[in-house]
């Protein structure tokens, strides 16, 4: 039986993976500061403090609207820690949002799935054209689900143009056995009504996408998504879990180039 702890354990395979974080929060605040009177930050688009999202302006006409959410295995983080992976877009033209959400155990992913509905659909009533989400591993799933039938209204539907899942985790029911799950509360059946690969392929363009030196799980998590939708499937060489999304950052890389492109 394979310890699935060690097996979704990130950090423990990164070089330096404690300095990750910090640097991430100082590099997010500092673009903030950046930006003036081009962002908005905390806007609400629910009861719960959590319920927030910044929202950074691009200089003149937006294009579109990219929707970035943040992983942290639905346990840790928020919006204020990704800030600076905005750049790749706005400096296409594009708009990014980027939301928190209220985390486990104090919610269960169903719930935190329905937290990320709504946040998309307030940046969709505040923005005009086109929509691309993405989001990195927990992230990653969320924005997965954003696909799954009903999950939105129609009228924000039919405006996105790319769904970007990167380093996902989309079948959740290996997770029942890490003591994760203890924060989840998952059983079976949660386990599998949460997880994108038993949704139907979407119409919407997707791209997985992930690093060739992530944990075997976490390619084998992509491929699954991949093989299930018949979409896209990215492998990118010599990128681990942690900066696999720094190509965010990048407005020339390809990423950003399938983020940013509308229909």
């Amino acid at each position: 039986m394979p310890d699935m702890d060690d097996a979704y354990a990130n950090g423990a395979y990164i070089a330096d993976a404690a300095a990750y974080p910090p640097r991430w929060a100082a590099q997010a605040a500092a673009f903030r500061n950046s930006l003036g009177d081009r962002i908005q930050n905390g806007v609400s688009y629910g009861p719960s403090p959590r319920m927030a999202f910044d929202l950074m302006q691009s200089e003149g006409v937006s294009k579109g609207t990219v929707i970035f959410v943040h992983g942290g295995y639905w346990l840790k983080f928020d919006r204020t820690y990704w800030s600076h992976f905005a750049a790749g877009a706005l400096a296409r033209g594009w708009t990014v949002a980027m939301p928190s959400y209220d985390l486990c155990p104090d919610l269960r992913i169903a719930g935190i799935t329905q937290q990320i509905a709504q946040a998309v659909m307030t940046v969709a009533d505040m923005t005009t054209g086109p929509i691309s989400l993405a989001g990195h591993s927990a992230g990653g799933h969320l924005v997965a689900r954003m696909l799954a039938p009903g999950m939105l209204p129609e009228a924000v539907r039919v405006r996105l143009c790319h769904v970007m899942p990167i380093s996902p985790v989309v079948d959740l029911e290996p997770l029942l056995s890490t003591v994760m799950n203890a924060d989840f509360r998952m059983d079976t059946a949660m386990a599998r009504a949460e997880s994108p690969v038993h949704q139907p392929a979407p119409t919407v363009p997707v791209t997985v996408w992930v690093g060739a030196d992530e944990r075997p799980v976490f390619l084998d998590q992509a491929r699954w998504l991949a093989e299930a939708w018949g979409c896209d499937h990215v492998i990118t060489q010599g990128e681990h879990h942690f900066n696999v999304i720094d190509a965010l950052a990048d407005p020339t890389s390809d990423m950003i180039r399938r983020l940013t492109m509308a229909p």
